[in-house]
């Protein structure tokens, strides 16, 4: 089984946490998004989307981090000799956190400065990748589209609004079940929890602790005591705990520098 993925993903977050938390094994491959990675052209002939994470068992290849989720629950089942599949409870709180999508949210708290410069350099890879493969011109064509038409996006304000509403709504639901159970969907962790921890590790590393969690006191003792799990430390700490983030983003940073100075795309 293989994993594409990388630590900025928030699917893939979710996902490597389902996968770490059943305890089953799979070849990791990295493909940082923000230097284009996923634009090369051996990977975008199998997802032609080009998002994260892809996982492949296989010829069995999935897209979607909420699809990859549920098989690998399955998975988990059929090598366990188990047979409780997922609950309609976790079922409703995956579906519920899957709604939000992170990515107006995220990119509206960067800096434009730094923002414009890494969707520069990605369409500039995707111009270069045009070029190497003309078959895949089209496909590649619809991606530049959508980097600009998530520019015109963050233009208006009303669309970070509706974002911050519907994550809003999301903690604040979270927050009233956590004050009945120890997790999402009951006293033991979940498939549920794998999806939504990432959502606050986001909100961390976009340092809006203060503004979204720490206020909800039911999530902030929910998120101090999942910091703790194994799969949690695999997955995010060791990447964005403390100083390990300026580490991580600084890495990224200097590869864009170097290669934009050099025009390698």
């Amino acid at each position: 089984m293989q994993l594409y993925h990388h630590p900025y993903s928030m699917d893939s977050q979710k996902v490597r946490l389902a996968l770490e938390e059943k305890g089953i094994d799979y070849t990791s491959y990295h493909v940082n998004p923000l230097t284009g990675k996923n634009m090369d052209v051996s990977f975008f002939r199998m997802n032609p989307s080009a998002k994260l994470p892809v996982f492949q068992n296989g010829s069995h290849i999935i897209f979607r981090a909420i699809d990859i989720i549920q098989y690998i629950e399955r998975l988990s089942l059929s090598l366990s000799g188990e047979i409780n599949p997922i609950s309609n409870k976790v079922m409703e709180w995956m579906e519920k956190i899957e709604g939000w999508s992170p990515t107006v949210f995220t990119l509206a708290h960067i800096p434009d400065k730094y923002r414009l410069f890494v969707s520069k350099f990605v369409r500039r890879v995707v111009i270069a990748r045009m070029a190497q493969a003309p078959d895949l011109a089209s496909v590649y064509h619809v991606k530049l589209r959508e980097a600009y038409n998530r520019e015109d996006k963050l233009k208006d304000p009303e669309n970070l609004k509706q974002s911050v509403e519907k994550l809003s709504t999301l903690l604040d639901d979270a927050e009233i079940q956590l004050s009945a159970t120890t997790y999402l969907a009951g006293e033991d962790y979940t498939m549920a929890d794998s999806m939504f921890i990432p959502i606050l590790a986001r909100i961390t590393l976009l340092d809006l602790e203060e503004e979204y969690i720490t206020c909800r006191p039911k999530i902030m003792a929910y998120y101090n005591t999942v910091k703790h799990r194994a799969s949690y430390k695999k997955v995010i700490g060791r990447y964005f705990n403390g100083w390990r983030k300026y580490t991580t983003l600084f890495k990224t940073w200097c590869f864009l520098c170097t290669r934009s100075l050099f025009r390698k795309y």
